[in-house]
């Protein structure tokens, strides 16, 4: 099957300059991967590892002080073929967001007008990408389309403030879907909500996929949501790829440390054993370590994890892992230390003329 969506080598760089001091902080430095018609792929890692900046530019919305610097975002589907990184804004709006490529944002409210009806808001998006012809069919098309995601009509006369969290949620999941696009891109749809409001929105979420058969990027840091909902989870830490997999793999024989921290991090009923924590924090962008990004907090760390960026391997039928130790398991020769670069290779540039 040919992909819908593939990434190629992308790098996304912020790029400040205060003072007369240029910062560049690497939020994703060089991602690979592809996303297939008709699937829920799961994009997990702690908060600041680049989840966000790469759905931002895969959907487009690339703004100062996010710049692309290197690799594509191709979107292949009927008859459209399409670097989304190299188009305009206005080619963007006219052809892709909304009608192939939506976005359920994180925190309904500050997608959601306060002082506007549910029904206006609706209204704003289908005039701007479609076009409304009569106001009366229009009502009903709309009215009709909130039914099959289990809405009562009500809500599309209320205004946001009028409706619990998980209702607002629901809402922004319905706005997503009115011109049934083939990729939905969902930003942590879950958080500030408790479980069972959780479970609602996430069947709810299952719910259209299924119907519409399309596919959804799914974008949390919880993994037990993963777990129920994604056909594919890919963990990232640091602005690269850790590990990716089906779901059952990723959770039953993970391989990478960093993975295998985050599943054991997963609370269990009955379980009174107190959990260790990862020692450490997450690296500065702006400055990451040489090697692999992960090797000052990784249990594993070898000399070679300190100064060369491990290979990404393929261990089996969609499942890769980048890290020395799982290479050496494997058997395979590792790089020596000594013929890497000093410094490694991956400390960001500081020059404005660096990025141009």
């Amino acid at each position: 099957m040919d992909p819908l969506l593939s990434v190629t080598d992308l790098k996304a760089y912020y790029r400040t300059e205060a003072y007369g001091v240029s910062r560049t902080v690497r939020a994703v430095d060089g991602v690979s991967f592809d996303l297939y018609p008709n699937e829920i792929y799961g994009l997990a890692g702690e908060s600041s590892c680049g989840k966000t900046t790469l759905i931002k530019v895969i959907s487009g919305n690339i703004k100062n002080p996010l710049r692309v610097v290197g690799g594509q975002v191709r979107f292949t589907a009927e008859g459209i073929d399409r670097d989304m990184v190299s188009m305009t804004s206005d080619e963007l709006r006219k052809t892709m967001r909304w009608k192939q490529i939506s976005y359920v944002m994180q925190g309904s409210m500050s997608v959601l007008n306060p002082v506007r009806r549910i029904l206006r808001t609706f209204a704003d998006i289908v005039a701007t990408h479609r076009g409304i012809r009569d106001r009366a069919e229009f009502r009903k098309e709309m009215s009709d389309h909130v039914a099959r995601l289990g809405l009562p009509s009500e809500v599309l006369h209320s205004f946001p403030h009028q409706l619990s969290g998980g209702m607002r949620q629901r809402v922004a999941i319905a706005l997503a879907t009115i011109f049934h696009p083939k990729l939905i891109i969902a930003d942590e749809p879950t958080t500030a909500l408790d479980v069972v409001v959780q479970r609602g929105v996430l069947q709810m979420l299952k719910q259209v996929q299924a119907e519409s058969r399309n596919t959804v990027l799914l974008v949390t840091h919880d993994m037990a949501v993963h777990a129920n909902v994604a056909d594919r989870v890919m963990i990232m830490y640091a602005g690269r790829i850790m590990e990716e997999g089906v779901t059952e793999t990723i959770f039953q024989a993970p391989r990478h440390p960093y993975t295998k921290h985050l599943i054991a991090s997963l609370p269990k009923i009955g379980e009174r054993t107190a959990r260790a924590s990862l020692p450490g924090s997450p690296p500065n962008l702006s400055d990451p370590p040489a090697g692999c990004r992960f090797h000052p907090r990784c249990p594993a760390a070898m000399d070679v994890c300190r100064t060369v960026v491990p290979e990404t391997l393929q261990l089996a039928d969609r499942h890769r892992v980048a890290c020395h130790a799982v290479a050496m398991e494997e058997g395979l020769p590792l790089p020596r230390p000594d013929l890497a670069p000093a410094t490694g290779s991956t400390a960001a540039p500081n020059r404005t003329e660096d990025l141009l």
